[in-house]
């Protein structure tokens, strides 16, 4: 028998991780007047949507505010579905989001959100050059402040 934890861990220890020499910071203003938008790597889709991401996919999906017809396309057998059948919240807080907002604990919740495979290749050279960059100008373009990651 195997034990997939330890079998992981010793995975993960041997991947390189990239250095950044000088990493892009802008300061936000303050909670109470920043607009949140979600970036999760659960490879969320709306239905309909990507119905099948791949084991080193770099794109990613754009999510409406509103919507609730999600698809979980995590990858990983080991990956416990029930809790988001159960509730999207947890591996996308966007009721919680809101409710901050509403709150007045944020100022307000952006649009659009969007979801990555939690899966990468090694070098994660497409996601720094492509996805990402790609991700992060809508995110701009959407006035969004803070970024709330929920890695699955």
């Amino acid at each position: 028998m195997h034990d997939n934890d330890s079998v992981m861990k010793g995975h993960v220890a041997t991947l390189p991780v990239p250095e950044f020499s000088s990493p892009a910071f802008s300061r936000p203003p303050a909670l109470k007047d920043a607009r949140v938008a979600i970036v999760t790597s659960a490879a969320l889709s709306q239905k309909g949507g990507v119905s099948k991401w791949t084991s080193d996919d770099i794109h990613y999906e754009t999510i409406p505010s509103d919507a609730r017809d999600l698809e979980l396309g995590h990858l990983s057998p080991n990956f416990d579905r029930a809790a988001f059948h159960a509730d999207i919240n947890c591996v996308y807080p966007i009721d919680r989001l809101n409710e901050l907002a509403d709150r007045g604990v944020i100022g307000s919740v952006a649009d659009f959100h969007y979801a990555f495979a939690g899966n990468q290749p090694d070098s994660v050279s497409g996601l720094r050059l492509d996805s990402g960059p790609a991700c992060a100008k809508q995110m701009l373009e959407d006035a969004v402040d803070v970024v709330l990651l929920t890695p699955v």
